[in-house]
């Protein structure tokens, strides 16, 4: 589980982040959402300690983070996975070889342990054939399972994923959404997901966070959020929708 208390964050005198708190619980997706600039991704950014909070804390499984010790740090760095926006992935490297990144620099696993432990995970994200691929060699859905299984190969406790649907089309999105829940839930992760996109919330929703100008404005579930009456919230539903249907024009 993550816990963030009253996070606030000010950059050149603009308050970015305005007392947000929130609880983030393990097997079920967690979904930060808002319009872009409302401050998702420095929340996201905060959370995972690239960001120092002004004010507020990050909790671990109970373990302070923002005011942890560089060893304390250190030990819950090496439990998270990221999943990038656009999967970040290695251009030099195969696919075996980017999954395997992770756990050339974490760990001192024989070259054999580390070599099966890719497998696994490739063959979790469908993608056991791909090892000796290049990135220039693939489909912008493939790279983005290659993300998610270069986010879970050191058994992650805690998986970040900053707008994994961004650039994909509709087919794909689905399915990068479906194996998010699906892995989240079969490992029990406690999973965040930064993105503006409805579709995702009406498919793994299970904890929304909406966020409007750097404030936490409704938090709730897919089932709830089409009647909270909250302005911004509608405005952020509808403008979504109004979006979607001009594309299938």
């Amino acid at each position: 589980m993550i816990q963030i208390e009253h996070i606030q964050k000010t950059f050149d005198g603009k308050e970015v982040l305005k007392d947000i708190s929130g609880e983030f619980a393990p097997g079920r997706p967690n979904l930060i959402i808002g319009a872009s600039g409302t401050g998702k991704s420095v929340l996201l950014k905060c959370i995972v300690g690239l960001i120092q909070v002004d004010q507020g804390s990050v909790m671990y499984d109970g373990r302070d983070f923002t005011n942890a010790e560089r060893d304390l740090k250190t030990e819950i760095r090496r439990e998270i996975g990221m999943l990038f926006q656009g999967a970040a992935l290695f251009d030099s490297l195969t696919v075996e070889q980017n999954v395997m990144f992770p756990l050339n620099n974490l760990t001192k696993m024989p070259m054999a342990e580390k070599l099966e432990r890719v497998n696994f995970c490739l063959r979790r994200v469908g993608l056991e054939n791909a090892n000796k691929k290049m990135p220039s060699e693939i489909s912008g859905g493939m790279k983005k399972r290659v993300g998610i299984a270069r986010a879970i190969v050191n058994n992650s406790k805690y998986l970040f994923c900053d707008e994994p649907n961004s650039g994909l089309d509709p087919q794909n999105s689905i399915m990068i959404d479906n194996l998010i829940k699906e892995i989240t839930e079969e490992y029990n992760i406690t999973t965040l997901v930064v993105t503006h996109d409805m579709n995702s919330v009406i498919e793994i929703g299970d904890y929304i966070l909406f966020m409007h100008k750097g404030i936490k404005v409704w938090e709730g579930s897919k089932d709830t959020i089409a009647n909270t009456g909250v302005k911004e919230l509608d405005d952020f539903v509808f403008a979504n929708k109004l979006m979607r249907s001009m594309k299938k024009e």
